[in-house]
């Protein structure tokens, strides 16, 4: 089942009324966003995550979940909310095809690709990572999403390693109001490279994630903060189920 919608055909479209970004963290890189009326979910991951054992996976509600990539602590709970509420899954085009072949919505994407969807328009781009399916296929490129809304724009780095690709995105999308990026190092950047991450993205507003969900991962949160405020960049670290506002 494939959703379609108008072709996003402005590239260097920018939304000059802002409001405020109203974003929620359930835990690991999992965050919902509230978009022109819209509940924009990314990476569900909570049913399993031992840090997120408070938040019921049942209240959790999306009109869209969008997938950075193919490993299990990004996708593990997208399913289930995806039947539930009925709502289009936005990835890769592996991952897409392996969420429509169960009979939920989707809509294909693929890297340098922009869309228009009637929360905003998203950018797919690069990330440097790895990527399969729970069932071990083939899950594609790992990516990132530019979002472009009248509350605000933002990137989600998704799993990445620090890469001169994020330059890119201050010269071809519109100026950011934050920045989600992966900050707990091992798998993906940590501390040091997402400072420069926030600086190639031309953002000082970050929200961490992807920290402390398993050994491998976990972070001094004060020394953190300081890292980044050395540089003029502002981390926020939400507490699991917190609800903060970005202006």
């Amino acid at each position: 089942m494939v959703e379609n919608y108008a072709s996003y055909s402005a590239p260097q479209q920018v939304y000059l009324t802002r409001m405020s970004l109203k974003i929620t963290y359930f835990g690991h890189a999992c965050f919902s966003v509230q978009l022109a009326g819209k509940t924009v979910l990314f990476d569900p991951f909570i049913r399993q995550n031992e840090l997120a054992k408070h938040v019921d996976v049942s209240t959790v509600t999306a009109d869209y979940i969008l997938i950075s990539h193919a490993h299990f602590d990004h996708l593990a709970d997208a399913l289930e909310i995806a039947q539930r509420c009925n709502a289009v899954i936005i990835s890769n085009y592996e991952i897409a095809e392996w969420f429509a072949k169960q009979g939920v919505k989707v809509h294909h994407m693929n890297h340098g690709g922009k869309w228009k969807f009637k929360f905003g328009g998203v950018k797919y781009v690069a990330a440097v990572h790895t990527s399969s399916l729970p069932d071990g296929s083939y899950g594609g490129n790992p990516g990132g999403f530019v979002i472009e809304s009248e509350e605000g724009n933002f990137y989600y780095s998704g799993d990445t390693a620090l890469t001169m690709d994020m330059q890119l995105i201050p010269l071809t999308c519109a100026p950011l109001t934050t920045a989600l990026l992966c900050i707990g190092d091992n798998f993906t950047m940590g501390i040091d490279d997402a400072v420069h991450a926030a600086q190639f993205v031309k953002c000082n507003k970050v929200i961490g994630v992807h920290y402390d969900t398993f050994g491998y991962i976990k972070i001094d949160h004060e020394a953190a903060v300081k890292k980044f405020a050395a540089s003029g960049i502002e981390l926020l670290l939400p507490a699991i189920g917190e609800t903060i506002e970005i202006v």
